[in-house]
């Protein structure tokens, strides 16, 4: 009995503990809730207020950049990080069947997201890398010791996402299964590298977390690009606390630019390809549309000087260089507006002069056939006759024609043209009248100047546009988030730097430097596209280490135009390359051509490339045809005759197949089918001429050469 009641006592003390326990509890709990809701009231309340007053800035989604037709050069992408989460409920008690379906996943994830690449290398890894081994391991762990959740792939598309949740194990999973996505915007550019410093490209900005541009458009056009950012503010809900839209963010505008996808790729590879035949340092190029000034290509390319592969350059097309002589036009157009000459058959003296002589020889040469031979004294001679006196007034007049009013034509780090004043007094010394007298000739044929290519060009388009000086611009129009378009309208730096009259006459003085007897750019004549320019050379000055001109290398520079009677794209290139390695019509005025060939084989200088409208009376000339091909062709196409180009029809035993005539890809074939290696291939057109000869004796692997051209000797026609 009495050991009854010592229990008794025990469980009741207990029992009073507990009650004090709940009872201080209690107390507590009061006494918290009292002092939050009487004494510090106020603050929670502040807190409150405050929590549903902030405003959350929203980002805006930032605006494409498209080219000319519509296609896109800059745009945002939404890509996904996958990941798998080993700590999900559905991976606790998991049967037989799950086992197998999880085994099953297993193989997938190793066949299309192996976990390291050494994996694809190396399958003996498989067992200690694999999928397999991750998820055995960690599911034999307990539930709060298992890993963070695992990558299975990052920024993959949405559809990928989808596809994934659709693999073993995981499509039996209703509601929010373990492989989930976190989402990311990124900025993609489907061109690749293509004008990459004009279309720029962007960052994130590590305070304001905001994307900007760094480069071209990107950076020039932020402001509209970026849009505008909007504001939401914190709700109280059910579950908490939710953001609500108060201003919701407005898109930023798509920039539809003037660059055109086709010929940006004409531009770039004739660019490349000229810079590596010639071993260029770097080259740049810039093609404009005659009448709107719209730039439709430019591009800039530079040898990387670690691996020897050409890469994207920085923009030098708005950088400011020595111009060299494609400087003489825009000289002579003054002159020819100032009424210091008249005539393109007015005479000057081309004697030694200031320094400086004639290469193609002294003596009285016209204004066509100074900028010809590009002469030096002549074009200065001529300058001096109004400018001699007082040198700084040349500068006064190319600033009368806009030559130092900014452009903005849209691309990234834009420069002027530098142009010495060529004052009396400088920071208060005085300077001789003979000492500016030669830094004036020498402005006149274009050293002691530095002006971007971009600028020189766009006076060579007002030459073309008859004296009209359009803005060079990169930007067509801007487009709203509803796909309104707002057309940026046609302007003008100036109304025109020139009479027409005038522009006819410069005009004409470039039609002889390509199609003149002894034009530095004769070279460059072609009957399918009649282009006009200039040539120009320097040398690089070398601030840093030589302190003067590096005659190690050269500028070659060619500016102009095409088709010569009405004109619709302008063009300069600008290329660095070893002294001697070329000249500025084999390099820069070739690319120039090249391009004009290829637009015109496109149908994209008002040219008509059909057969049906290019039909003329003349008897067609088939390349290539052997045997009855040339009757067959001419019956089916409805002619009365046709001329071919004779090839052998048979082949001696061990002699190298006659290949004359035929297209690049129909000799090559015939020539590697012997055991011949084909070499370099030099020209355009069908074979002129073969090394070894046709009828030699043939070596297995022996080289051949092949040099083509589109003109046909007489000798190698027939008629049917």
């Amino acid at each position: 009995m009495a050991k009854k009641q010592s229990n008794r006592q025990h469980i009741m003390a207990r029992y009073g503990c507990i009650v004090l326990i709940f009872l201080a509890g209690c107390v507590a709990v009061i006494t918290k809730l009292s002092i939050t809701t009487l004494i510090e009231a106020k603050g929670w309340n502040d807190r409150a207020t405050r929590e549903l007053q902030e405003t959350v800035p929203l980002p805006p989604e930032r605006g494409n950049i498209l080219s000319c037709n519509g296609n896109i050069l800059a745009c945002n992408q939404t890509l996904y990080d996958i990941r798998i989460d080993v700590r999900h409920p559905k991976f606790n008690k998991l049967t037989k069947q799950q086992w197998n379906s999880l085994d099953s996943l297993a193989d997938s994830l190793d066949t299309y997201y192996p976990r390291t690449e050494l994996m694809r290398e190396n399958p003996d890894r498989a067992s200690k890398d694999s999928w397999h081994t991750l998820l055995h391991e960690q599911l034999a762990l307990p539930q709060n010791q298992r890993r963070k959740p695992v990558v299975i792939g990052r920024k993959q598309p949405i559809e990928e996402f989808e596809r994934i949740k659709t693999w073993p194990f995981l499509k039996d999973i209703k509601g929010r299964g373990p492989v989930y996505s976190e989402d990311h915007v990124i900025r993609v550019y489907p061109f690749g590298d293509m004008a990459r410093l004009s279309i720029g490209r962007v960052y994130q900005d590590s305070a304001t977390k905001r994307v900007k541009g760094y480069a071209g458009l990107e950076m020039a056009l932020d402001s509209l690009l970026y849009g505008k950012p909007g504001k939401a503010r914190k709700v109280a809900m059910n579950s908490g606390l939710a953001n609500w839209v108060d201003v919701p963010p407005v898109r930023g505008y798509d920039i539809l630019t003037t660059i055109d996808i086709d010929i940006q790729d004409i531009v770039e590879e004739e660019l490349l390809n000229m810079c590596d035949s010639v071993g260029a340092e770097w080259g740049t190029a810039i093609i404009m549309e005659v009448g709107t000034g719209e730039i439709k290509a430019i591009s800039n390319v530079e040898r990387n000087k670690k691996t020897g592969i050409y890469e994207e350059a920085m923009n030098r097309a708005v950088q400011a260089f020595e111009p060299g002589s494609v400087m003489k036009p825009i000289s002579l157009m003054i002159a020819f507006e100032d009424g210091i000459v008249n005539s393109v058959n007015d005479p000057a003296d081309c004697s030694p002069f200031m320094g400086t002589s004639d290469h193609a020889g002294g003596g009285s040469k016209s204004m066509k056939q100074i900028i010809e031979t590009s002469s030096n004294p002549g074009i200065a001679r001529v300058i001096f006759r109004k400018y001699g006196k007082t040198p700084e007034k040349f500068r006064e007049r190319l600033a009368s024609i806009g030559f130092f009013d900014k452009m903005n034509s849209g691309i990234g780090g834009e420069t002027t043209p530098r142009v010495p004043k060529l004052l009396p007094t400088v920071n208060g010394q005085k300077r001789s009248l003979e000492g500016r007298q030669m830094d004036l000739a020498r402005q006149a044929y274009g050293y002691n100047t530095e002006i971007p290519p971009l600028y020189t060009l766009s006076y060579y388009n007002a030459i073309a546009n008859g004296g009209k000086y359009v803005r060079p611009h990169l930007v067509r129009a801007l487009r709203n988030e509803n796909g309104r378009d707002s057309i940026l309208p046609l302007s003008y730096i100036r109304d025109s730097v020139c009479s027409a009259a005038t522009a006819r006459k410069v005009k004409e003085c470039l039609h002889e430097v390509v199609w003149g007897k002894r034009g530095t750019g004769r070279r460059l004549q072609d009957d399918r596209v009649e282009v006009c320019g200039k040539t120009g050379t320097a040398y690089p000055y070398d601030y840093e280490v030589l302190k003067s001109y590096d005659k190690s290398k050269r500028r070659y520079a060619f500016a102009g135009f095409f088709p010569y009677n009405e004109p619709k794209y302008s063009c300069m290139v600008l290329i660095t390359a070893p002294a001697g390695a070329t000249s500025a019509a084999r390099s820069s005025g070739t690319v120039l051509l090249n391009v004009a060939l290829k637009l015109y084989a496109r149908g994209l200088l008002s040219n008509h490339s059909s057969y049906a409208d290019s039909r003329n009376t003349d008897t067609p000339l088939l390349y290539g045809a052997i045997g009855n091909a040339t009757r067959a062709v001419a019956t089916a196409l409805g002619l009365s005759g046709a001329r071919q180009i004779q090839t052998s029809g048979t082949q001696a035993a061990g002699t190298v197949p006659d290949v004359s005539g035929l297209d690049i890809s129909s000799a090559v074939k015939r020539l590697e089918k012997a055991g011949l290696n084909v070499g370099y291939i030099r020209g355009a057109g069908f074979v002129a001429a073969q090394t070894p000869s046709a009828g030699s004796p043939l070596k297995k692997g022996q080289m051949a050469y092949l040099t083509l051209s589109w003109k046909t000797p007489a000798s190698a026609e027939s008629n049917e």
